[in-house]
């Protein structure tokens, strides 16, 4: 969970461009942002041990690699105090990329990565419906991702 940090503007804008090229060095981003690659540095580290930045991710193609399906599942518990359980079980299927705790018809919504249908009907038949605490389950398979981007972080 990331401290309560009171954030300038020279922090807003490291955020912001390394949240769009992460893989800039400090040096050229000291440079761009007319600060030493040193201050960079720090700044980084003072972030990270705030808990506000996370590592870094490399951005990958699914689809060049083989997994052909992505897909979302609505997921209704028997009892909303069975998620801290459920969550987990959940954690232990690789394929389960995201979770998240919801308000509306769900008590969980998942995002899932497999290579093909027959990976998605063993994680949905023979690992979701093993866990305790799961009442059902709704499945909606993505035709096509549109985007996906991070939030606009403001430099005020």
């Amino acid at each position: 969970m990331a401290t309560k940090l009171n954030l300038d503007k020279l922090d807003l804008q490291i955020i912001h461009e390394m949240m769009d090229n992460a893989e800039i060095s400090y040096a050229d981003l000291g440079k761009k942002l007319f600060v030493s690659g040193g201050t960079i540095h720090v700044r980084i580290k003072k972030l990270q041990e705030a808990g506000i930045v996370k590592g870094t991710k490399l951005n990958v193609d699914l689809k060049a690699l083989g997994y052909d399906v992505i897909a979302f599942i609505g997921i209704y518990l028997e009892k909303s105090s069975l998620y801290d359980s459920v969550a987990k079980e959940l954690q232990r299927i690789p394929e389960i990329v995201r979770l998240n705790y919801t308000t509306g018809n769900y008590s969980m919504f998942a995002e899932i990565v497999c290579k093909d249908i027959n990976q998605l009907r063993f994680v949905l038949h023979d690992e979701l419906q093993k866990i305790k605490g799961i009442e059902r389950t709704e499945t909606f398979i993505s035709l096509e991702e549109s985007f996906s981007r991070n939030v606009q972080v403001f430099t005020q």
